[in-house]
């Protein structure tokens, strides 16, 4: 396509962003199937997360900087005696810890000890940048990385389901904060380690309550009644 074929549309799209694709080759695929001559994303999502991604389309990416900063809802997994090297399900196995034996109450006991206002080491492979350069590509070619620590929020955090390895988790959170960190330094706690299995991101303020759109519904929906129809919802 063309850049004289994209055109000038405006306002905020809730795409239910799928498994595998990163927050902004989704934004791409939706740009395109659009015809969106600008956009971007407000807060990304890893390749192995799903959910609620906000994308903002000309006028609109005025409100991506005050929509990263806004609250955001996730259900995690973190599948406990595995440690990663990525701190997801996307890294290897670099470590395996026999479970400790444990109990609802004194998990959620663990967890409240991470609610409000906590330090936080992000995850090596992120993008955040030191140095110049994003730390997973300097950690990709074998140095040395240490994230600097940091503040951030986290408003609620609960204990959803206990099933063998795995915790399922309700979480709560600011700008800045990294599920597969949490589940890191949970395992780390526990004394077995951890990894993040699966995330999914429920919603982002100030849209709680409200439905997405996946990319198969998106594309269907343009083909039979085209871009006019999509912002009527």
């Amino acid at each position: 396509m063309s850049v004289a074929e994209f055109h000038p549309i405006h306002g905020v799209l809730l795409l239910d962003k799928p498994l595998g694709l990163s927050s902004s080759q989704a934004l791409q695929r939706v740009r395109r199937m659009l015809a969106a001559a600008k956009g971007g994303h407000t807060g990304a999502l890893d390749p192995c997360a799903t959910g609620m991604l906000p994308l903002c389309f000309g006028e609109a990416t005025k409100l991506a900087g005050v929509l990263l900063g806004e609250r955001k809802v996730y259900h995690a997994v973190c599948r406990l005696g595995q440690v990663t090297s990525t701190d997801d399900v996307e890294g290897i196995v670099i470590r395996e810890c026999p479970l400790p034996s444990l109990d609802d109450a004194s998990i959620d006991a663990l967890l409240q000890e991470f609610v409000g206002r906590i330090s936080q080491v992000p995850p090596i492979y992120s993008a955040l940048k030191q140095q110049g350069q994003p730390l997973y590509r300097r950690a990709r070619r074998g140095e040395a990385v240490r994230a600097p620590q940091r503040q951030v929020e986290v408003h609620a955090l609960r204990l959803l389901q206990r099933h063998e390895d795995r915790l399922t988790l309700e979480v709560e959170c600011g700008a800045g904060f990294y599920v597969r960190a949490l589940a890191r330094d949970l395992g780390e706690r526990l004394g077995c380690g951890a990894h993040l299995a699966a995330l999914r991101r429920l919603w982002v303020a100030p849209f709680q309550g409200q439905s997405m759109i996946g990319l198969d519904t998106l594309e269907q929906m343009l083909l039979r009644d085209g871009r006019e129809a999509l912002w009527a919802r």
